[in-house]
């Protein structure tokens, strides 16, 4: 081999060696940056009354404006993950809804959409909720979803805009929406991401931020903020997951946990059980309105709840029956005697083998499971 091939030989080497993955020791090659993917939008409000509205694009490219102060009618298109145009939204005034409401003609109970958008806006169609187009046509009546937005799915950011949207329309038509704080806020918004998708914490990664603070900062942070855990309306109760007798031995009152659940919501699950045995502390444990079981398990390890004490849970906060999601069964299911109805069903697998996801209560204290083909049948018990 002569001068010139050895040197073009060290050439090829040393180019080769450029494009190569970094590796060494324990050292694994780098990854190619990811596309990101439909998302948003954000509106983050800072204190001088500028606004940030970051969100992603069909191309995957991230979309950052800011803007000085807020127009007064500030609207923006949702976009779903498939990228199909779904709603305009206008932001509205955002405040602690009163924790209890009276009976109207109609309140329709549905559970735990996980960020699954068919399935949801199908249920709420169903239930003439909406039309078509994603508007309110439900009149004065009332729509509760008891929690768990976030996680398992692709279109968390949709569903929350949607309830949003639909709460001013309500509010404005006579009716009410009411969103209740499920497991699945708390964990996400305390910074456990284990069932958030990549999406998510990737485009937080980017902005330079964790996935909590970008909720924190933005107006659906503060609108969920304000949201309460427990709901009364005629003499139904709503909780995610259930009411224990340690919490009926703690003596709350409805407005009181509302608050205590609000103040946690942002805290990690260290922050949250820096005080053992405090009223923050355990709202967010085992026993309290967000995780407990035992209203819907008999097994020993969910401390089922006595039927005796359910009695003094329904006669202390003066309802007839408690409804609750979190817990997933085959279809919806009543307990103790219709005294506790479990509205948590697999929204995929429910919809797709026909069988029932959501509740219709009517104000003469009937009520029917919905289909999402629309049809209503009186609600079974167990």
């Amino acid at each position: 081999m002569n001068s010139i091939q050895c040197r073009i030989l060290v050439f090829l080497v040393l180019l080769t060696s450029c494009f190569s993955p970094v590796c060494g020791k324990n050292k694994k090659p780098r990854q190619a940056i990811e596309k990101l993917s439909i998302d948003g939008p954000y509106l983050l409000k800072a204190d001088d009354g500028s606004m940030r509205a970051i969100s992603v694009d069909g191309k995957g490219r991230l979309l950052d404006k800011h803007y000085k102060s807020i127009p007064t009618t500030f609207s923006f298109e949702v976009f779903s993950d498939n990228g199909e145009r779904l709603f305009p939204v206008t932001i509205h005034s955002v405040s602690r809804p009163e924790w209890k409401d009276v009976q109207p003609e109609k309140t329709f109970v549905l559970s735990d959409p996980h960020a699954n958008w068919s399935c949801f806006a199908s249920l709420l169609k169903a239930g003439k909720v909406i039309d078509a187009d994603y508007n309110w046509i439900f009149g004065t009546n009332q729509l509760v979803i008891i929690g768990d937005v976030f996680d398992r799915g692709v279109d968390v950011l949709p569903i929350y805009w949607l309830i949003y949207k639909l709460e001013k329309e309500a509010e404005d038509a006579g009716g009410k929406v009411t969103f209740l704080i499920g497991n699945h806020e708390t964990m996400v918004l305390g910074n456990d991401l284990r069932y958030t998708k990549k999406k998510y914490t990737q485009l937080a990664d980017t902005l330079g931020m964790t996935y909590p603070e970008l909720w924190q900062k933005s107006e659906l942070g503060h609108w969920l903020k304000t949201r309460n855990s427990i709901q009364v309306v005629g003499d139904n109760l709503f909780v995610h997951a259930g009411l224990s007798k340690e919490f009926l031995d703690r003596n709350y009152d409805i407005p009181t946990v509302n608050e205590i659940v609000s103040d946690g919501l942002f805290l990690t699950k260290k922050e949250r059980n820096a005080d053992k045995g405090s009223d923050l502390s355990f709202m967010f444990a085992t026993y309290g309105p967000i995780w407990y079981r035992g209203m819907v398990r008999s097994a020993d390890k969910y401390h089922p709840l006595d039927r005796d004490d359910l009695r003094k849970i329904l006669e202390k906060y003066n309802v007839n029956r408690i409804f609750v999601g979190h817990t997933i069964f085959d279809d919806i299911t009543t307990f103790y005697h219709y005294k506790v109805i479990a509205v948590n069903v697999d929204n995929q697998e429910n919809k797709e083998k026909e069988r029932g996801r959501g509740v219709m209560i009517e104000k003469d204290g009937s009520m029917f499971v919905v289909y999402d083909s629309g049809k209503q049948e009186p609600l079974l018990t167990e």
